[in-house]
């Protein structure tokens, strides 16, 4: 019998230290006996990743911005995570749909409810019958790395050139922490809130902990 797949998510803006966290992750799952598949979002796939570079250099306006990143989820859920799920495989990937209302929704204040409507677009899975609703793929638990835009900021500062979205003011990842924050809100079971303005071995232990308390590792 194939084990029931998992899905776990990691969210956070750039410099909160998430993506540090991943592939530990994926080794502690690993030692679990499970087969780990490590991805992200934008990306994921061919198709996805030349939609993510063109989400991040091009310029455009937030409801093609929107558009892209959907349209590459689909691919990403269509080719990659919806198979592995069925396989019972873990699914670690840096970012999901939180980042899309975060990001989309909180950063370039685009219309939450649009955002809402692409996601059922995209992510609906069928239905056992039509009274049991709509059922849409989310995580199973998605890791939020909550860090102060400003700290982020100073840990970012010269490390690379900046993409489109790393390049914005402070009161645009304001706008972002919002956008998490009102994400978390609406699905709080969900959401695991991780400090990261904390040392790298706590934000680790908060990690563990709550996959840990789910009895994943």
């Amino acid at each position: 019998m194939t084990a029931q797949g998992l899905f776990i998510s990691f969210e956070g803006i750039d410099g909160a230290g998430k993506s540090t966290h991943v592939e530990a992750l994926a080794e502690r799952v690993r030692g679990t006996g499970r087969t780990v598949v490590l991805t992200r979002e934008p990306g994921g796939t061919p198709l996805a990743e030349k939609l993510r570079s063109l989400a991040l250099h091009e310029a455009m306006d937030p409801l093609t911005e929107a558009l892209l990143m959907f349209a590459a989820r689909r691919d990403h859920l269509q080719q990659v995570i919806e198979p592995a799920l069925a396989r019972g495989d873990a699914v670690l990937c840096d970012r999901f749909t939180d980042a899309t209302f975060a990001y989309q929704g909180g950063g370039r204040g685009f219309d939450w409810q649009t955002l809402s409507t692409l996601e059922r677009m995209v992510q609906s899975l069928p239905s056992v019958s039509e009274a049991s609703g709509v059922k849409l793929r989310q995580p199973d638990l998605t890791l939020w790395f909550d860090l102060p835009p400003s700290t982020a900021a100073e840990r970012l500062a010269g490390a690379r050139l900046p993409d489109r979205f790393e390049s914005q003011p402070i009161t645009f990842f304001e706008a972002v922490r919002a956008g998490y924050e009102r994400r978390m809100s609406e699905d709080p079971s969900r959401f695991a809130r991780v400090d990261a303005n904390q040392s790298r071995e706590q934000v680790w232990q908060a990690v563990c902990q709550s996959v840990h308390s789910r009895g994943w590792i």
